[in-house]
């Protein structure tokens, strides 16, 4: 795979590329924003997906047991994680999968526990079904994010709190969290029968050999207690074919997480969702294994030159993904005037830090998913802007 080419998105209702005169009013700047990459699906799975097309019948489809072969496969052979086929049910996005969730396993006005700054439909799929977000901040130290497990402890003590929101790896940090982290949370939520939701669709882009824990696979007493979500959509560049597969392994939360779907009218993937999910995770390997590479190359790029050029921007350098959580706050900008400067003067678009929540003040999100070339431009147009 050539990822040093660069691809031309304009005009194929790329909401990174197209949409940039609408949602910020410029047609100039370079998007570096939305997290999905500039590469090419995998040859496997765009062959896949023309052999599909070419069949001409796109009636009602269903994922199968070869669907389900394909996920169990994947996390056995990339994390060492023994699915039961049984306990994985499938939903058009891991967004859809968390909103499902707040509505199986929390009633309104029930308090769901995120660790901010994190992803921001984190938020909005608890407050728009009616229930409370409670924050357990990240604690940065060492240019990396830990987690407060004295605070947890004390909001998971909340009766009214049902649900904790985990985000594993890390966005908008790229952090990975330790087997020893994940234990301790899990053994707290156990001791106070709160379920867990784990976000894992970075899960595959683990970077400088880092190994992912899943949540799930720490012991059967902390899997019954989880929803684990993951799919191919940031793995291989597919997120616009909307594939998710969602791990339940107790049986009755199962059965309410899919009660949910049904009510919410959704059922199961489209076409080209099973036939995607299926090519990535039994014949998508090799080239993962490239990408990561040069993902490597990019991270040490813009460690490199934010050293050299940026010494004010403190950069936390991913443990997995190709996103880059940069630290602004040195300059003494406010956040609105900071985000002026990259789009006017640097004319490049990042993804504001406010936007995770609280502790994102002074940051913004960098996509690295990109080529080499592409990358260098960007962190150019980042020094024009603070110059």
């Amino acid at each position: 795979m050539n990822f040093d080419k660069r691809e031309e998105r304009l005009g194929t209702q790329s909401v990174k590329w197209d949409k940039t005169g609408e949602l910020f009013g410029v047609t100039d700047a370079l998007p570096m924003w939305v997290a999905d990459m500039d590469f090419r699906a995998p040859e496997a799975i765009t062959e896949a997906l023309k052999e599909r097309l070419d069949h001409g019948i796109f009636g009602y489809t269903a994922p199968d047991q070869k669907t389900k072969d394909a996920v169990c496969g994947w996390m056995q052979n990339r994390h060492g994680w023994k699915v039961n086929p049984e306990s994985i049910t499938f939903s058009p996005g891991i967004v859809t999968a968390l909103s499902m969730a707040v509505q199986a396993f929390t009633e309104p006005g029930d308090q769901v526990v995120v660790q901010p700054p994190v992803y921001t439909p984190f938020y909005h799929m608890v407050e728009k079904n009616g229930r409370r977000i409670l924050h357990n901040p990240l604690q940065e130290k060492d240019g990396a994010y830990e987690m407060d497990f004295e605070d947890l402890e004390s909001k998971l003590s909340d009766p009214s709190v049902k649900l904790f929101i985990l985000c594993n790896p890390h966005n908008p940090s790229g952090r990975s969290w330790s087997r020893e982290d994940l234990l301790k949370l899990g053994e707290l939520c156990l001791e106070h029968g709160v379920t867990v939701v784990s976000d894992e669709i970075h899960s595959d882009l683990m970077l400088y050999g880092n190994k992912h824990t899943p949540f799930a696979a720490l012991s059967d007493e902390l899997a019954d207690i989880s929803i684990t979500c993951a799919a191919p959509s940031k793995t291989f560049n597919i997120a616009g074919l909307q594939a998710s597969a969602i791990m339940i392994p107790d049986r009755l939360k199962r059965a309410k997480f899919n009660a949910s779907l049904q009510r919410n009218g959704l059922g199961g993937l489209n076409s080209f969702a099973v036939t995607a999910i299926e090519a990535a995770y039994s014949k998508g390997g090799p080239w993962l294994d490239e990408l990561i590479s040069y993902l490597e190359r990019n991270m040490n790029e813009a460690e490199a030159f934010l050293s050299a050029e940026l010494p004010k921007v403190n950069m936390m350098k991913p443990d997995a993904s190709y996103l880059i959580w940069l630290d602004f706050s040195a300059y003494g900008l406010s956040d609105k005037e900071l985000q002026q400067r990259m789009l006017k003067k640097g004319k490049i678009i990042l993804e504001p830090g406010t936007k995770y929540g609280p502790g994102g003040e002074g940051f913004m999100r960098l996509n690295a998913g990109c080529s080499l070339a592409t990358l260098q431009d960007g962190l150019r147009r980042i020094k024009a802007a603070l110059m």
